[in-house]
């Protein structure tokens, strides 16, 4: 696939549509919005930036340009794949991270030949690590891979604070075009990344995560 050839394998694996559950996990962002954290699209916005320069996104789109470019040395992806899960800084987070990977190998594994991807899901798989070895097997540039995922992980949380209430769909789609300089800015960056770049500090991502799993009412699982 040519670096200019639109990826539609890319775009049928990140449609809200294809079955990896996405849509029943909020990041922790449930519970933002319970604690007072997230009241609306501006404060929302700040929390989607700090995931995305700072947090999770960040780190998972280093895993994501790591495992795209060890596809083929399985020692090395095994590892990666371990890195990914181990940096979860909850259950419900670990939960999010291999319940969408394990879910997202079994549905490509049904009309797309991953080898790799296949051999790795003999135990859980990290979504962002799924991601990329099936993108690299399928010979999906890497920038482009990095930019679609960081879409769609925003897109989810963006739906998710449509259905908790925080903004509406009007303040939904002006938000992620505000977004979507950052969004490449990091996949750019993650491109030529290496792992010694990971580390964040979106400390109130992770406590949300943590008290998540404590929240009385919830409509997500994480």
């Amino acid at each position: 696939m040519s670096e200019t050839s639109l990826p539609l394998p890319l775009l049928i694996w990140l449609s809200p549509a294809f079955p990896i559950g996405a849509f029943a996990y909020s990041h922790g962002l449930e519970w933002a919005v319970e604690a007072g954290d997230i009241d609306d699209g501006a404060s929302l916005r700040l929390w989607l930036e700090d995931l995305t320069r700072h947090g999770s996104l960040r780190n998972d789109a280093l895993l994501l340009a790591a495992a795209w470019r060890a596809a083929p040395h399985d020692g090395e992806l095994d590892a990666i794949n371990a890195l990914a899960l181990a940096l979860a800084p909850s259950a419900e987070r670990y939960l999010e991270i291999s319940a969408q990977g394990n879910a997202f190998a079994r549905a490509v594994a049904q009309a797309w030949p991953c080898p790799a991807l296949e051999r790795l899901a003999a135990r859980d798989v990290a979504y962002s690590v799924g991601l990329g070895v099936a993108a690299a097997e399928t010979a999906i540039a890497l920038e482009a891979t990095l930019a679609g995922f960081a879409l769609a992980a925003h897109g989810n949380l963006i739906s998710a604070a449509l259905r908790l209430g925080t903004i509406g769909q009007s303040e939904a789609l002006t938000l992620t075009a505000a977004l979507l300089p950052g969004l490449q800015e990091l996949a750019r960056f993650a491109a030529d990344a290496t792992l010694d770049d990971l580390g964040g500090c979106a400390f109130r991502s992770d406590i949300a995560s943590l008290r998540h799993e404590t929240q009385y009412s919830r409509l997500f699982r994480s």
